[in-house]
């Protein structure tokens, strides 16, 4: 048998396994759910789940095996990993790598294989979701597709687990203000908890059975969806966290903010096509500024995510440019505005303000807060002005200006307000 190949971010690979795989016993009921689907799409008797350790294969899904791990020959997940792309092995007695395998040689008695690796969101293959038979054959490219949908569930699933743990502990840090906590538990854990309970919920549709190839691969969408909200969540969260304490890195550099603006529209252009909202972007060909793009763009981000959600269908998002001693980025929007009360409310973290919640509009209040204070390391302001049904103007302005004053990064700058 061929030596079993390793992967080149082996120490990292494993380093991420540790940190996101569940410690509790294999096999899990929700893998066993993605594992026990992978059979059905395929008409195979044996589908896993697979996570490669430094020793060996832990099996976190079964159909068809006894075994809960076994070593990294033991499949061929190990080459999935490796080559990060779908494989099929449709006959192994007539592949020289898996013509003296154990699994092929004996107990299951392996003869055909298909797996798609599991890549998590930074880029590495934790383990495979594959299917195997007693009979050479070969899949279709839909089965292939479905596998690799799977595998992304797999990943996805397990990165909602581990970022869940990680707000818990976000959670703590916030009880110390006691006012922070109420309105934290009230708007973080519904938009933690809706998308889990969704992941659960169609995990268990699937796993019951009886459902068609579409509606499954439906499902799946929706469980991949999900998982994508609550790492975006999480990932807020913590960069608000960072920022409070005075810990996230910054890096400035000339900065385009003309091009940076019209990639950050790019971003939003299909939240907003669902919304139907007209947006577009102002800006003369180039405005230099001296920031950290990558802050400054996720700080524009949130501005266009409330604009995009609080203004209604038929309405327009427009981001406008402007040069001078004092560079700006300026969003403005025709949505249902914000009341003077709420103005006041500048930088207090998780506010919302009262049409949010009469509404039901989703979101934890940190949003702009997050702009801010991205802008306060630039030792910029944000300014707003609006009023209620007549739109929004969110300006971030740079310093440059003769005269212009830094802000004090201990009070509240402009009047921003977290919808």
């Amino acid at each position: 048998m061929a030596s079993i190949p390793i992967p080149a971010d082996e120490a990292e690979r494993l380093a991420e396994l540790t940190v996101l795989q569940s410690p509790t016993t294999v096999p899990e009921p929700d893998f066993t759910a993605l594992a026990h689907l992978a059979a059905t799409v395929c008409q195979a008797p044996l589908a896993l789940v697979t996570l490669i350790d430094g020793e060996g294969q832990n099996y976190k899904g079964r159909i068809g095996i006894t075994a809960t791990r076994g070593g990294r020959e033991a499949t061929a997940c190990s080459y999935v990993i490796c080559s990060r792309e779908v494989l099929e092995i449709p006959d192994a007695l007539a592949d020289e790598r898996f013509v003296t395998n154990p699994w092929v040689t004996g107990e299951p008695y392996v003869r055909f294989y298909c797996g798609a690796p599991i890549v998590t969101s930074h880029d590495h293959a934790l383990g495979a979701v594959c299917v195997m038979d007693h009979v050479p054959r070969r899949l279709g490219e839909p089965q292939h597709q479905a596998l690799t949908m799977l595998a992304a569930a797999v990943a996805g699933l397990m990165e909602a687990r581990y970022y869940t743990q990680r707000a818990d502990e976000i959670i703590i840090r916030l009880r110390e203000t006691e006012e922070l906590k109420n309105q934290f538990l009230r708007t973080v854990n519904h938009e933690l908890r809706t998308p889990l309970t969704s992941i659960a919920s169609y995990l268990q549709l699937i796993k019951d059975g009886g459902l068609d190839e579409v509606t499954e691969q439906k499902f799946l969408r929706v469980i991949e969806r999900n998982s994508h909200r609550i790492l975006a969540l999480i990932d807020d969260l913590l960069l608000m966290a960072s920022l409070n304490a005075r810990t996230l890195a910054h890096r400035p550099g000339e900065v385009d903010l003309a091009e940076l603006a019209r990639r950050a529209v790019e971003k939003v252009m299909p939240a907003a096509r669902d919304c139907h909202l007209a947006v577009g972007v102002r800006a003369p060909a180039s405005v230099t500024a001296w920031a950290d793009a990558a802050r400054l763009e996720h700080a524009l981000a949130q501005v266009l995510d409330n604009a995009i959600k609080f203004t209604p269908p038929g309405g327009s998002v427009i981001v406008i440019v402007t040069a001078g001693p004092v560079p700006a980025i300026e969003v403005r929007d025709t949505g249902i505005g914000i009341a003077p009360a709420d103005l006041e409310h500048v930088l207090e973290d998780f506010y919302r303000g009262g049409e949010a919640e009469e509404r039901a509009i989703g979101g934890t209040g940190v949003g702009l807060s997050i702009t801010n204070k991205i802008v306060q390391l630039h030792s910029g302001q944000v300014h707003i002005d609006s009023r209620p049904g007549r739109g929004t103007r969110v300006r971030i302005s740079l310093p440059g200006t003769p005269g212009d004053t830094p802000p004090d990064p201990t009070r509240p700058n402009g009047r921003a307000v977290r919808r």
